[in-house]
C-alpha cells in the first residue's frame, strides 16, 4: 500500500499485476490499482481533475489528464472516503505511476493533491 497526504486529503493506492489479462509474449502487461481518497480536513472537497504520469520499464513517460475519476467527480465531506479501481497496460513487466488530483474546496479554491509514486511489477519476472 502506498500513501500520501496533501492538505488533509489522504490518497492510498494498492497496485496489482493481472496475469490473466496480460500476454507477456506480446509485451502486454496489465496492472490494476485500487485507490482510496479520504478527506481528513475540515472543508468539503470535490475532485475535479486527474493527472497521471506513467513510466514504463524502458523509461518512456505517458501522461493522462482528464476530468474526475472513472467518470465521476466525487464530493468528500470531512471524514468521507471515495474508492475506485482502474487499470494500466504497459509494454514492460515493470513501471511506475504517480500524479495529482485537482481538488476544489467549498469556496471554489483549487489545489493539487499528490498521488503517491507507486510501482507496477510482475513479481514473477523481478529477481
Amino acid at each position: 500500500m502506498y500513501c500520501e497526504v496533501t492538505q488533509g486529503i489522504k490518497v492510498e493506492v494498492e497496485p496489482k499485476y493481472e496475469p490473466e489479462q496480460s500476454d507477456p509474449e506480446k509485451a502486454q502487461f496489465v496492472f490494476s490499482y485500487h485507490v482510496k481518497i479520504t478527506n481528513e480536513s475540515a472543508p468539503t472537497a470535490r475532485l475535479m481533475n486527474r493527472h497521471w504520469i506513467i513510466t514504463d520499464g524502458f523509461g518512456r513517460v505517458h501522461e493522462v489528464k482528464g476530468p474526475g475519476v472513472i467518470g465521476e467527480q466525487p464530493v468528500l465531506a470531512p471524514g468521507e472516503s471515495f474508492e475506485y479501481s482502474s487499470f494500466c497496460p504497459l509494454p514492460t513487466p515493470t513501471g511506475n505511476m504517480r500524479g495529482t488530483y485537482e481538488m476544489v474546496d467549498e469556496e471554489k479554491r483549487s489545489y493539487s493533491v499528490r498521488i503517491p509514486l507507486f510501482f507496477l511489477r510482475d513479481l514473477r519476472t523481478v529477481h
